[in-house]
């Protein structure tokens, strides 16, 4: 038997997300991003996290989303993937739920154009309130964990 969760919720646009809070390091106001070449279009750059090259993904673009402006609520998540510390831009973070395991269903095919792969599943939270539980080790693919692990120092 699957044990409960305990999850970081943050949106991006309408929808709710989360990611699980053991993977999380820190969540941070945004910080200014250095651009790095050759890379793909959602790495957004690294910044210097308490002296620490971090590498920035910007979650709306690796999904597929529309880009916003950053506001005073977007958030920057770091969590560790795969051993390395990945920043993850996203519009708010605002709340820690502890999420029942016999709540969360697999995800369908696409939850509002993201593909299933990045998915865990969703979460039924109260009567009406969908979380989609975020997989980590899929957001990136092997070779971008490679790419970004060449920013660490």
């Amino acid at each position: 038997m699957e044990e409960d969760l305990k999850v970081i919720v943050f949106t991006l646009g309408s929808e709710e997300y989360g990611v699980d809070v053991e993977r999380v390091q820190t969540i941070e106001r945004m910080l200014p991003i250095t651009r790095v070449p050759k890379t793909p279009s959602f790495v957004r750059g690294v910044v210097n996290l308490r002296g620490v090259v971090t590498p920035v993904i910007d979650l709306r673009g690796r999904f597929g989303l529309e880009e916003t402006e950053y506001t005073d609520q977007t958030r920057l998540i770091v969590v560790a993937i795969n051993d390395i510390e990945v920043g993850l831009i996203v519009d708010s973070a605002n709340d820690v739920l502890d999420v029942p395991a016999d709540s969360v269903d697999d995800p369908p095919e696409v939850v509002g154009g993201i593909k299933a792969k990045y998915l865990h599943g969703i979460a039924k939270i109260g009567e009406d309130r969908l979380l989609v539980l975020l997989n980590l080790r899929e957001v990136l693919n092997k070779e971008e964990i490679i790419q970004l692990e060449q920013f660490e120092a």
